[in-house]
């Protein structure tokens, strides 16, 4: 295990044994945040400005991290040490995401900064019960390395779900599109591009043309090879990986295995509770959506560029390989 003089201490508790959730896009990650972020005595944010400032800068420029190795740890520490403050003031800047996960409606009108935990315009836990800090903000995978030399006790879960579901789920979404724009895709000033997955000339050649499935699926490739790469380096004591096609068929021996990990009680009714909801209007998380949401076009695309990572992860390709 990696070690550090420094100790980051937030309203008076040392920040011991973090917990940091990964995964590629729509992999099922957010379920795993609710269920800690619900559970006792946790701390969890998601998606703060002063934290997603730093894992971009690293996410699309890796040798930011690389070359200041000491650097880059003390400016991802200090952007937790503003980001998990617990306060009506700090917690405002969370996205409505966030506050979702905490079973929270989304805010609305001024914030009270005297308003207490659970208050709609306040903080959605108590500092004085908080003994376990967490963070589950998009594409943190890019910034695994300068997690573990930030916080050398941390604990990683990462979440792994079959790649044609994950490109199914992000061609319907804006914000993870938006990233494929000629303004923000930054091939020509990064390359090999770990944070868009393109890693030879012949990929970031026909980049330009490529399909939208396509861009998707290289997305997703680069993240799961990202994840076999920390897998292969990091201590089974720092890093669970959670499929999440057991996690939504069997929510309670995840749960349990998950609290064994983290040292920590996780819920097997919250767990359950998220993936099966009571709640009527609530989605309930499903598996093979990609078999009603790709065209048959899209689905060679997505499985000629990722078939080798699907295979090696255990999914089976629609030839029936």
């Amino acid at each position: 295990m990696r070690t550090t003089p420094h100790i980051l201490v937030i309203h008076g508790t040392k920040v011991r044994r973090p917990v940091f959730i990964l995964g590629a896009p729509h992999s099922g990650a957010d379920l795993l945040a609710r269920a800690i972020k619900r559970s006792p005595g946790f701390h969890l944010t998601a998606g703060r400005p002063s934290v997603l400032r730093v894992t971009y800068a690293f996410a699309r420029r890796p040798s930011i991290a690389t070359e200041r190795v000491v650097g880059a740890a003390r400016v991802l520490r200090d952007a937790y040490a503003e980001s998990w403050q617990i306060s009506a003031r700090s917690c405002a800047e969370c996205p409505p995401e966030c506050r979702e996960l905490a079973g929270l409606p989304r805010r609305a009108g001024a914030v009270r900064r005297d308003a207490p935990a659970g208050d709609p315009s306040g903080p959605c836990v108590e500092s004085k019960v908080v003994h376990r800090f967490a963070d589950a903000s998009p594409d943190l995978l890019y910034s695994a390395d300068v997690l573990l030399d930030a916080f050398p006790d941390a604990q990683l879960l990462q979440v792994i779900r079959d790649g044609r579901d994950v490109v199914a789920e992000m061609l319907g979404d804006e914000r993870c599109l938006a990233w494929f724009k000629p303004g923000l895709a930054n091939l020509e000033t990064v390359f090999p591009n770990p944070f868009l997955g393109v890693e030879d000339l012949g990929e970031r050649e026909r980049w330009s043309r490529a399909a939208t499935a396509v861009k998707c699926a290289l997305r997703w490739r680069g993240a799961v090879r990202l994840s076999a790469r920390l897998r292969a380096q990091t201590p089974d004591d720092q890093l669970y990986t959670v499929r999440y096609e057991d996690l939504v068929h069997h929510p309670s021996r995840i749960a349990d295995d998950v609290s064994a990990y983290l040292g920590a009680p996780i819920s097997r009714g919250t767990v359950a509770g998220l993936v099966r909801p009571r709640d009527r209007e609530a989605a309930e998380p499903r598996t093979g959506v990609w078999r009603e949401r790709l065209s048959p076009r899209q689905l060679v695309q997505v499985e000629k560029v990722a078939g080798a990572e699907l295979k090696r992860l255990g999914y089976r390709l629609s030839d029936g390989e």
